[in-house]
């Protein structure tokens, strides 16, 4: 098995969390992902802090293009490693 991660970069929380949802449905994701807030440098404001959705991708088995396309449906993306 190997370490492989993806992470969704969200503009908000209630996108990271729908998609955190619709991971299960969209590419049978059988771990919950975990979603994470993060905040810019020295920035407290809601507005500019990112949500983050942890993928764990152990089989390798998800396409890494596939998963940019679904964030961008909720004006999002995946981050490179």
């Amino acid at each position: 098995m190997s370490d492989v991660r993806h992470v969704l970069v969200l503009p908000d929380r209630d996108a990271a969390e729908e998609v955190a949802q619709a991971l299960g449905d969209r590419f049978g994701v059988r771990e919950e992902p975990r979603v994470v807030r993060d905040a810019l440098a020295g920035e407290d404001d809601a507005e500019d802090a990112q949500w983050l959705v942890l993928l764990r991708d152990e089989e390798e088995s998800l396409d890494a293009g596939a998963l940019d396309e679904f964030a961008g449906e909720w004006e999002g993306w995946r981050e490179e490693p």
